[in-house]
């Protein structure tokens, strides 16, 4: 299934993607695309798509996930984006925090804070916990996500690296968080270690890569981080970015108002985001 959000913000509707790419509303059977819907999507793979609602128009996604408690980014997890980013592959996972109030829709603009003058795009693979658990064995992490989401881990690299202190202030600006348009749920993801992700700035082809990069897959980062803590439904993990976000280009190029990002990952949509200043 490819389940979604869409409406004005902060009053967004349940809604599915048929087999047609048509969107349908599924307000009739659920209240929300979030932890306890998460926790149990039988009861949702019962209903037939031809028998929900078709939704008119070209209504807004907002972001495809409601209710997120945990919003977990993994830092330097493809060895070619460590390399252009002067740092080393990590013995473990590097964790941060996205603080809940980055996350917005995947056509949402990108607001660029006031004082910014490093503002950096990263295509991600996100997923979204499904059952809950602490101490997840690797083999059976999988039984634990619900499904799969494009992300936009958009980054202000002097907050991040040049004021001390975490990442997370770096990372955490409003609306530098867009997350769908889609949450795809796991069975129709056969293999999230092998997909196609790119990402274009002002229609210019900036990255180009593929989940076969990352270092620490999915399944390890599921049971690595049920260690340190419970995983409840619906928190969002992004998993990192492969080579070529503006940090790493020759001379750097950072976003200004106006740019145009896109960006998208094989079966998981697209998205689209405009620029502007933070007034």
């Amino acid at each position: 299934m490819k389940l979604c959000r869409y409406g004005d913000r902060g009053a967004e509707k349940p809604g599915l993607i048929d087999a047609e790419g048509r969107l349908r509303d599924l307000s009739a059977h659920v209240a929300d695309i979030a932890g306890p819907l998460l926790a149990d999507l039988d009861a949702l793979r019962a209903v037939d798509p031809a028998s929900l609602p078709l939704v008119p128009g070209n209504p807004r996604f907002g972001a495809a996930v409601a209710g997120v408690g945990k919003f977990i980014c993994i830092g330097l997890n493809y060895s070619d984006h460590a390399a252009e980013s002067g740092m080393a592959v990590p013995p473990e996972p590097v964790i941060f925090a996205k603080y809940t109030s980055a996350i917005c829709g995947p056509d949402d603009p990108i607001i660029i804070p006031r004082g910014s003058v490093k503002t950096d795009w990263e295509v991600e693979l996100a997923f979204v916990i499904g059952k809950p658990g602490k101490y997840i064995a690797e083999k059976d992490a999988m039984d634990h996500v619900a499904g799969f989401m494009t992300c936009n881990d958009v980054s202000e690299r002097a907050y991040q690296t040049e004021r001390s202190g975490q990442w997370s202030k770096g990372k955490s600006s409003d609306n530098f968080g867009p997350i769908g348009p889609w949450l795809v749920t796991r069975d129709e993801v056969p293999d999230p270690g092998n997909l196609h992700m790119w990402l274009d700035v002002n229609g210019k082809r900036m990255q180009d890569g593929s989940t076969a990069t990352m270092v620490y897959k999915v399944p390890f980062l599921v049971s690595y981080l049920s260690q340190f803590f419970t995983l409840h439904p619906g928190d969002v993990v992004s998993t990192g970015t492969p080579p070529g976000v503006g940090l790493g280009m020759k001379p750097p190029q950072y976003l200004k108002p106006g740019d145009v990002v896109e960006l998208g990952i094989e079966g998981l949509g697209q998205q689209r985001q405009v620029c502007v200043a933070d007034d």
